[in-house]
């Protein structure tokens, strides 16, 4: 590899002083590296502005945590460029380089010494009334959950077109592998290997005894209705897309969640095994 794109977050890297020690690595080995300092929207979110993305860039880095790395691969999802992620954040499982690590990462990559993991993503789509006003994607989950104040949200889950269940809960997760160690983990649902092909739907705070995640194929088509039990309580409920900003949501409203077409290339330089990084990540203090 000698074409180069980098994203940096620059909360993360303050100053831009580990943007500036990559470039600078790049540069006198004699790739080409340009920079783009993600900037802030309203909503909080971090973007990509994919038009200055060179044709020939044949890697992008992303300096920043998981959560830059995941908002890089939607903004680039439809590039076909992988992506490898030069860790700044906390617990990193997506960016696997570690700033220590710099020097060596950047001589694999010259040496074309790394492998391409190619993760599933997810595609939701918001049907309103006939419409579909609302289609993305999402390399880590789709979640639904209420807003505004504390009341509960009623929802009902088909797979395939049969009926699973109906839920009171703060919400739902539906995770792709990759997304497993997100939210999904935080909530109690299962850590799975990046590189399987299923579809994670974890509840959030359900009020019932049966708090169980359920796995399903890759394949399954989930639908998900939003419904009330009082006529009498305001509804509030929103969709993200990888913790993205909030759709709001409706009654009568439905979720198709589905797995994507498209995929996001990972970079993988080291050669420790999801397992062994996970018990270092978990042996953490």
């Amino acid at each position: 590899m000698r074409h180069f794109f980098v994203i940096t977050n620059p909360f993360k890297d303050q100053g831009l002083k580990t943007t500036e020690r990559v470039v600078t690595l790049l540069t006198e080995a004699g790739c080409t590296c340009r920079v783009q300092v993600a900037e802030e929207q309203k909503e909080g979110r971090m973007y990509t502005d994919v038009s200055g993305i060179p044709a020939d860039t044949e890697c992008i880095l992303v300096l920043g945590g998981d959560g830059t790395l995941i908002e890089a691969a939607r903004d680039t999802v439809d590039l076909n460029i992988p992506l490898l992620g030069i860790n700044l954040g906390t617990l990193g499982f997506l960016a696997e380089v570690e700033q220590g690590n710099l020097e060596h990462a950047v001589d694999l990559l010259l040496r074309d010494r790394y492998q391409i993991e190619s993760r599933m993503m997810l595609c939701g789509r918001l049907y309103r009334g006939g419409e579909c006003p609302v289609h993305s994607y999402a390399l880590n989950d789709i979640v639904i959950t209420r807003s505004g104040s504390m009341q509960i949200i009623h929802f009902h889950i088909y797979v395939n077109g049969q009926f699973l269940n109906e839920y009171s809960a703060d919400g739902v997760i539906f995770s792709t592998p990759t997304g497993s160690t997100g939210y999904n983990m935080s909530a109690g649902g299962p850590l799975v290997e990046p590189g399987a092909n299923l579809l994670v739907i974890t509840p959030v705070c359900p009020h019932t005894l049966n708090t169980r995640s359920i796995v399903l194929s890759a394949g399954d088509e989930v639908v998900v209705e939003m419904a009330a039990r009082k006529k009498d309580v305001p509804f509030r409920a929103e969709l993200n897309f990888d913790g993205g900003h909030a759709v709001s949501l409706a009654l009568g409203d439905r979720i198709v969640v589905t797995r994507s077409e498209r995929t996001t290339d990972i970079l993988k330089l080291s050669q420790v095994s999801f397992l062994e990084a996970l018990h270092n990540k978990m042996s953490e203090k």
